[in-house]
């Protein structure tokens, strides 16, 4: 899907992550992140609410392809057959970071940023994400984005903020 949407700004995603706290909080959860083309956003974005360590365990900034198979157990050979920006290593990714943190819920992110490194198949602005709890949800989406390389982590970051907000509000 292609999402041609004006990007939120830093600080017009505070008042998100501030929900998703509230959220996960509420029903006594905790959360994990592993983040390769967000670069650690959705994690500073939550650690600007104070107190989210109550709810917020961590976030993998996992940019390599050594960082994600040394730091959430991403498979060598998923990562050479399916690249880095696939759902397949979104997958991987978010139920390391599930496992690596103790969580209870984990969102992961990758994709193109750009401006450049895309593909035909895989074009610059495309982001797999990745939700995985330990009660067995699992949600897999995939965006386009059609911003620059900030407006692209910025949509990311939002959209990860939602998807975890999406599954605490549940």
């Amino acid at each position: 899907m292609t999402t041609p949407t004006v990007p939120p700004n830093e600080e017009s995603l505070i008042p998100l992550a501030h929900a998703v706290g509230e959220a996960l909080h509420r029903r006594g959860l905790v959360a994990a992140l592993a983040e390769s083309c967000t670069g650690g956003l959705v994690g500073h974005l939550i650690t600007e609410i104070a107190g989210s360590s109550a709810w917020f365990a961590g976030s993998a900034g996992v940019y390599s392809y050594a960082a994600k198979e040394a730091i959430v157990g991403v498979d060598h050979e998923t990562l050479l057959r399916e690249g880095a920006v696939s759902h397949e290593v979104a997958a991987q990714m978010a139920q390391g970071a599930l496992r690596v943190y103790g969580a209870d819920v984990a969102v992961s992110v990758t994709g193109i940023a750009g401006p450049g490194g895309g593909t035909p198949e895989k074009p610059t602005g495309l982001v797999h994400f990745h939700l995985s709890a330990k009660d067995g949800v699992e949600e897999a989406h995939r965006q386009i984005w059609l911003a620059d390389r900030r407006g692209n982590k910025l949509l990311s970051a939002e959209y990860a903020l939602q998807m975890l907000l999406g599954y605490a509000g549940r």
